[in-house]
């Protein structure tokens, strides 16, 4: 019998490329998409969808239990930049969607669960260069503290509830598909539709500020690869690091400038230089690469390619 997935947050940047991978996996109706609003027509057209607030305990248990569903991929979430400005409806958002979903896998009314965890939960005196899997992680933003936290109770459950809940700690995210939502490593998505429409950018964070970063394709790989994976594997019930590649403003632009050579960058440094600050410059993922076989495959030449062959044919 094949399993029935539901997408929690769907709409948004991952949860909308996710929702599309997945069906084309596992079947349109096998794939029943959600978030607290309805997400662009190729999303709602695709298949199945649900209006629930991730925050909404019996909401959820409704939807699961009329689908019948197996697997939970728990997308919901306020990023980084916007959680900064809505700290506590962050907390509330953050937290309590993933109790909801432990919980209905504790009274094993799920199966398997996936839940995102991100870069943001390292801190300002984490190691910045290959940050290990375990270290120092102290993170100072609202959006870290509740991955790490996250991270905490996921491994919790696993070990005090036998829950299969998996983890990724998702770098910042590059897509042509889906505008980013309120983050802090925005600025590599918005830099190529920039580039193109205006010949011109101008970008939030310092011109050498490198963080860790991964195209689209890599993460919701990554993604499937993980879920699909024999749970004796995986040895790491909190987050699995995450790595394809690190860079910074300067070379992304002058990756661009490669395809646009009259693309211009300047720096206008606002509140979230200091988030990414915080953060690591590249990451160490070496127990993913030996418990499931990770490999990215993206670098970001192949990426700056996509996008903007991508972006020009849509915009």
């Amino acid at each position: 019998m094949s399993k029935t997935i539901l997408i929690i947050g769907a709409c948004g940047q991952i949860g909308t490329e996710l929702t599309h991978a997945l069906r084309k996996k596992f079947g349109s109706e096998k794939v029943v998409a959600s978030d607290i609003r309805e997400g662009n027509d190729a999303l709602m057209n695709s298949g199945p969808f649900e209006i629930l607030d991730a925050t909404d305990y019996d909401a959820m248990e409704e939807i699961v239990a009329y689908w019948e569903i197996d697997e939970v991929y728990l997308m919901a979430a306020m990023l980084s930049a916007t959680a900064e400005k809505f700290p506590m409806r962050a907390w509330n958002l953050n937290m309590n969607s993933l109790f909801n979903v432990l919980n209905l896998a504790k009274e094993r009314k799920i199966e398997k669960v996936f839940w995102p965890s991100s870069i943001a939960v390292f801190g300002p005196h984490t190691p910045k260069t290959n940050t290990a899997q375990q270290t120092i992680m102290e993170p100072s933003t609202v959006y870290g503290i509740s991955k790490q936290s996250g991270e905490r109770w996921c491994e919790y459950y696993h070990e005090k509830f036998g829950v299969d809940v998996r983890s990724l700690r998702y770098p910042g995210l590059i897509s042509w598909k889906t505008m980013p939502g309120g983050g802090t490593t925005d600025y590599a998505v918005e830099i190529y539709h920039e580039a193109i429409t205006n010949g011109t950018y101008s970008c939030f964070l310092n011109a050498d500020t490198s963080l860790p970063m991964m195209y689209m394709d890599d993460a919701i790989r990554a993604t499937l690869l993980l879920m699909e994976s024999d749970a004796a594997n995986l040895k790491i019930r909190s987050s699995y690091n995450l790595a394809a590649m690190s860079f910074t403003p300067t070379e992304i632009a002058a990756s661009i400038q490669k395809k646009i050579p009259n693309f211009e960058i300047d720096y206008t440094i606002d509140f979230r230089q200091a988030i990414a600050d915080s953060w690591p410059n590249s990451i160490d993922d070496t127990n993913a690469q030996e418990d499931w076989g990770w490999k990215a495959e993206f670098d970001l030449e192949k990426t700056t390619n996509e996008m903007l062959n991508n972006l020009r044919a849509t915009l």
